[in-house]
């Protein structure tokens, strides 16, 4: 799409006097002006997929950047929170600090553990949604099943179903926000003989289980896999369970605490042995009269995560730095059982699957009722696994950490121009800096593809995505414009950005992750390809010349949404005053 307006007749053999320099410019012919003061915004409807935390931001920044916007979120489940609604597996935590895991405007000062559990961050995002009434813009029970794009019209209608029941939706928008998150497609893996067991047997992204506690004295526990979810939930079963065997085929890092110093300087008083800190009532009490040491500790937080990027690199002195030290640590802290260190420690770079403190999982494997195997497993039987090397062990109880899908590929159809984002997306997503999509009018992501980061704090560059999607709303809403998507060359250019800087890092090294798809090689699709602060400088100054754009019928001119000549504050006769310009002024 291009913008397009009338053109003037043009006698090439007696150009018109456009008077001084007027080589200079090309005036188009005589257009009516648009009669309405250039702020008497056009109003604008705005759909938000997903109330987690990308949807309840946006649903927060939504009128307070955009005026005269109608939005609705809608949202799958019944209540919001996202991936920390669904899952509830035992052990489950953040993996960075939690006073990094908030949104910036919105800090809480009472996390009771360093690594926050679960069930506090999902009651943080209902408190938010509380304090800021959004549960008047959020329709639960909503789950969308397609959207598409009609390009007469330049709106989306979206369409859904009420889960549990055969009830249809349907809604039309100017533009659409897509916050459904990617680690939420859980996936089983392909193992013979799944149906068969007996006992019983569900994935951490879909538990349906007891909470780790009395209930599970006296199982036999298989635990599958050794991601985040693995490494949360196998300290968390081992006090209880009778026995649990960790089947691990893979190689991982466990990082030393993240913001070591920080937690360092915490744990000087308290001797936390497992890598992680729980917060005094005094000390929670605090943080909530003092906001200037909630203020400092959050920036001493913050200011180490962003100081680790060099790890990223390929043969730096910190990823060296690192490597040397996160083996040493393994080593020592699973000296009882050296031989599940010689298995366990990768050969591969120091990040280049996701990093995780997994706080209590190397201690959790020496104890006496934690088995490690690592024999490939053969099959599932009715009461237990086999494995290649023909052992067969039984039990009561196996846990899937087998992780999600990571490929990016949509959930439901996006249908844009004749194409379907789910079939373009199959081999690789393709996109303009993360935010946009290639020939995907007004459709922007939160947290889509290359958006996650590696070192630094994600719900930063979550908030600067959202901001930059405001923005190009608030320009559409502004100056008449009806679509706009980034230019073939700029998604080219985007594409080949991320080709040239991958390479030199950790991320492009052989190991299996999510980073890639869940591949052990190929293109990386789930980092930003830069630093977090990177991120936050290329997110702040839109590159407005980057986009196609059609205009509405009524804008003949690149320039009809100065309108004319007026503002609303003018034609109003109690408005306060007309001098708004004095009360936010920037003394140099």
């Amino acid at each position: 799409m291009s913008s397009s307006w009338d053109q003037p007749p043009h006698d090439p053999n007696h150009p018109p006097d456009y008077g001084h320099d007027s080589y200079l410019y090309k005036v188009p012919a005589k257009v009516p002006l648009i009669e309405k003061p250039i702020d008497d915004y056009r109003k604008m409807k705005v759909i938000v997929i997903g109330a987690g935390f990308s949807g309840i931001t946006a649903a927060i920044r939504l009128p307070q950047r955009v005026p005269n916007v109608d939005f609705v979120v809608y949202e799958k489940n019944p209540s919001v929170g996202g991936t920390w609604y669904e899952n509830h597996y035992p052990g489950l935590a953040c993996d960075i600090p939690a006073h990094t895991y908030q949104l910036t405007f919105e800090p809480n000062p009472n996390w009771s553990a360093f690594y926050a559990p679960g069930p506090e961050i999902r009651a943080y995002l209902e408190g938010v949604t509380k304090k800021y009434k959004l549960d008047r813009h959020i329709k639960f029970n909503h789950k969308v099943t397609r959207a598409e794009w009609n390009e007469e019209t330049g709106k989306w209608t979206v369409t859904g179903e009420i889960p549990g029941s055969e009830e249809k939706w349907e809604d039309t928008a100017d533009a659409v926000i897509s916050g459904m998150g990617f680690l939420n497609k859980w996936k089983y893996p392909n193992i013979p003989g799944l149906k068969d067991f007996k006992g019983k047997m569900c994935h951490t992204g879909h538990w349906s289980l007891e909470p780790a506690g009395e209930a599970w004295k006296g199982r036999r526990v298989a635990v599958v896999g050794v991601g985040s979810s693995a490494i949360q939930v196998v300290p968390a079963l081992q006090p209880w369970a009778a026995q649990v065997d960790n089947y691990v085929r893979g190689k991982t890092w466990i990082a030393a605490p993240i913001a070591a110093p920080v937690l360092q300087s915490l744990t000087a008083s308290d001797g936390s042995a497992k890598g992680n800190y729980y917060f005094t009532e005094e000390e929670r009490a605090e943080f909530s009269k003092d906001n200037a040491k909630l203020f400092e500790f959050r920036l001493k937080l913050e200011d180490e995560l962003n100081a680790v990027h060099g790890a990223t690199i390929r043969n730096s002195e910190m990823q060296n730095g690192a490597r040397a030290a996160f083996k040493e640590l393994m080593q020592r802290k699973l000296a009882k059982k050296p031989e599940i260190a010689e298995h366990l420690i990768p050969n591969f770079p120091v990040a280049c699957r996701r990093l995780t403190p997994g706080p209590g999982y190397l201690e959790s494997l020496t104890q006496d009722n934690v088995g490690f195997v690592t024999s490939e497993i053969k099959r599932i039987t009715e009461t237990g696994i086999e494995t290649a090397d023909g052992e067969h062990r039984e039990y009561d109880v196996i846990v899937m950490a087998t992780g999600f899908d990571t490929t990016h590929v949509p959930a439901f159809p996006i249908i844009a121009n004749g194409v379907n984002v789910q079939d373009a997306w199959r081999e690789k997503p393709i996109t303009y800096l993360s935010v946009c999509s290639a020939n995907v009018p007004n459709w922007f992501n939160s947290l889509g593809p290359n958006s996650a980061v590696g070192s630094g704090s994600l719900l930063v560059l979550l908030e600067k995505e959202l901001e930059y999607a405001l923005k190009a709303i608030g320009k559409m809403q502004r100056e008449g414009i009806k679509s706009m998507v980034p230019k073939a060359q700029a998604v080219e250019a985007w594409t080949n950005y991320m080709d040239a800087y991958f390479p030199r890092t950790v991320y492009s090294e052989k190991c299996r992750s999510w980073y890639k798809g869940g591949k052990e090689e190929g293109r990386v699709t789930g980092l930003w390809p830069g630093s977090c602060l990177h991120a936050v400088f290329a997110l702040e100054h839109p590159r407005w010349e980057d986009f196609d754009y059609e205009f509405l019928p009524d804008h003949k001119s690149i320039l009809s949404w100065l309108g004319n000549g007026w503002t609303t504050m003018e034609y109003e006769e109690k408005v306060g005053h007309r001098a708004f310009y004095l009360e936010n002024i920037d003394y140099p």
